[in-house]
């Protein structure tokens, strides 16, 4: 594990994908994850996704917090918290309850700030959104 992730990781990791691994799919998890290489495809879980320098991710990502310090192409939502360190590369849209975004970083894409549902003021939403949100209720 970086150093730099290492200082911000409070958290033991439980799996981690080498520099060598190549993993083509979708990968699921509930705890914790650490990429060190490459992977394509999807990325659920309810976890901590670590995203390390040397890692590139071709993928949509839906996790509970992220750290990225290596190269995501894709959208990600994080239900928790979103950290891109200094070297972290994003191109794609993020949606996270709380961002972090060091110096240097390169984001191309759009950001949405997820707020807590229970604080939302369902009479002050737009319409056609508030339908939309509803669906077939």
């Amino acid at each position: 594990m970086s150093k730099k992730i290492a200082k911000n990781n409070s958290h033991k990791m439980t799996t981690t994908l080498g520099k060598e691994t190549v993993f083509s799919g979708i990968m699921r998890f509930t705890d914790s994850l650490q990429i060190n290489g490459n992977l394509e495809g999807e990325i659920v879980s309810t976890g901590i996704l670590y995203i390390e320098e040397s890692a590139v991710i071709n993928a949509n990502i839906q996790v509970g917090s992220i750290v990225v310090a290596g190269v995501v192409n894709g959208n990600i939502i994080a239900s928790d918290k979103l950290e891109i360190l200094t070297s972290g590369k994003v191109y794609g849209n993020i949606r996270t309850a709380r961002l972090r975004i060091a110096d240097g970083v390169v984001f191309k894409g759009k950001c949405e700030m997820i707020r807590d549902p229970k604080t939302v003021d369902i009479f002050s939403a737009n319409v056609e959104k508030l339908k939309k949100t509803v669906g077939g209720v």
